[in-house]
């Protein structure tokens, strides 16, 4: 799988949801691709909004730099957890309501809407924390003990407590700006980890954390621990190449919204009881229709490391599957990717067919050859049955129906459909963070069309060099 920018185009006054839509049907246009899109994947939460904060634990700004507005990489502003709802929505300044959005996307698209995965997993822990108000208090203090150890305790110690994956030390340094709540949550378990050892080095002092403040935040982390663990399996390590290409389908959605569920259930919160009931609601509301959407099960039961072995009632999700299998699979073949998306591009002829074997034409000299028997096509639910039949493979899914496209035709048809729709908009988010960066002072006055053309060719460098 491979993203790439086609425009880049200014949003200029009010831009509305119909703006939008336009652009977006002119950009299709010219290059070819209208009416192609399968499925189109809305993040909702920031079509409603001027700008976009990172979530973040209320409270806990674990880099000095932000608290004081000095953050040198971006220069954004921090949402804290406390300004959930503000922000102009619409590009307006009138107020107007979400579902406007929502609904412009739906129907001007003329093609289902996919929320994003990774934003409402994101919401769900924003709408928890703020459903438990004595929390914020706590990870203040939490915060400012932070700050104090990494400015007290000389590194070579610090590195004992913050070294791994996104919380590495560099000599001299303090750990690097955890800017969003899956990473502050990871600097807090360390915390919480080595708090003894940590008191220790830096000396007692009024930041200390007390016994009841230290199980509070132990319940936090523990109750947020699975979905930092969703987080990272859709996002993955970005730290390492922020240009990779790290493709993650919806298939994973809906094993980790059961997983949720369960974790949820099974967990108690006696410090903070209303953080586990502010999760529940939100999950049941944000990511629970998932578990009965026809497309979501498609995919995760095609990804052949799933199948059918999250569900409690196979055969009714068998039957929702053929009945989804059936829509997609009788509807227009998708387009080869390997064929051309100009306008002008029609129906590649068809290829030469290959020349017969000598073995495969009777003869009295092969007569003690045994025949092959003819090849019977395979309906729908054979295909199905035989590749549930098959043990679970953690073979990544495109590759998987990449190899098996000639056993399953009928089922690779409609695998390569579902597993194109991201769970999240990582590779779409480094082309901001790359037009974000040719913006930046240094670079001086730049036309906007020249502006236009640097930022295509960074954020589009590896389809177009390699």
């Amino acid at each position: 799988m491979r993203s790439a920018l086609l425009a880049c185009l200014p949003l200029t006054g009010g831009s509305s949801g119909n703006r939008v839509l336009s652009d977006f049907d002119e950009v299709c246009h010219s290059h070819g691709v209208s009416g192609r899109a399968f499925r189109v994947v809305v993040d909702h939460f920031l079509a409603a909004t001027t700008t976009a904060k990172p979530c973040c634990l209320p409270g806990f700004l674990v880099e000095p730099s932000i608290a004081n507005g000095q953050d040198e990489e971006d220069g954004g502003e921090v949402d804290n957890g406390t300004n959930v709802e503000g922000g102009i929505r619409n590009g307006h300044g009138d107020g107007g309501e979400e579902g406007e959005w929502d609904d412009l996307w739906e129907q001007g698209l003329g093609v289902c809407r996919v929320d994003c995965f990774s934003r409402s997993l994101e919401q769900c822990v924003r709408e928890g924390l703020r459903s438990c108000p004595q929390v914020t208090s706590t990870l203040a203090k939490a915060s400012c003990f932070y700050n104090y150890i990494t400015s007290a305790v000389p590194p070579e110690k610090l590195s004992q407590v913050f070294d791994g994956p996104g919380l590495s030390m560099g000599a001299g340094h303090t750990p690097p700006v955890a800017r969003d709540w899956a990473a502050q949550l990871k600097v807090l378990r360390r915390l919480l980890d080595s708090v003894e050892f940590l008191e220790e080095v830096s000396g007692p002092g009024e930041m200390v954390l007390g016994g009841s403040e230290r199980g509070l935040l132990r319940e936090l982390t523990d109750t947020l621990e699975p979905f930092t663990e969703a987080w990272d399996m859709v996002h993955g390590d970005r730290q390492a190449d922020i240009h990779t290409d790290r493709h993650v389908s919806i298939s994973l959605a809906l094993p980790c919204v059961l997983g949720l569920r369960k974790h949820l259930s099974e967990t108690s919160t006696p410090h903070c009881p209303s953080l586990l009931v502010g999760l529940s609601q939100a999950v049941e509301r944000r990511l629970a229709p998932v578990l009965e959407d026809p497309l979501y099960i498609t995919a995760t039961t095609l990804d052949p490391q799933f199948k059918l072995t999250w569900s409690s009632n196979p055969d009714w999700h068998r039957q929702v599957l053929i009945e989804e299998l059936s829509k997609h699979s009788t509807a227009s073949s998708p387009v080869d990717p390997n064929t051309s998306l100009h306008p002008r591009s029609q129906t590649p002829p068809a290829p030469a067919p290959s020349p017969v074997s000598s073995l495969s034409r009777p003869c009295k000299l092969f007569s003690f050859i045994k025949q092959r028997p003819t090849a019977q096509a395979k309906s729908l639910e054979q295909e199905l049955a035989v590749y549930l039949r098959e043990e679970p493979t953690d073979e990544e899914a495109l590759h998987y129906w990449q190899r098996k496209a000639i056993d399953f035709p009928l089922l690779a048809q409609v695998a390569k459909r579902a597993f194109t729709i991201p769970a999240c908009g990582t590779v779409v988010e480094s082309i901001f963070t790359v037009a974000e960066r040719c913006l930046r002072p240094e670079r001086g006055q730049v036309l906007p069309k020249n502006l236009e053309t640097l930022i295509y060719l960074k954020a589009n460098y590896r389809l177009l060099w390699t």
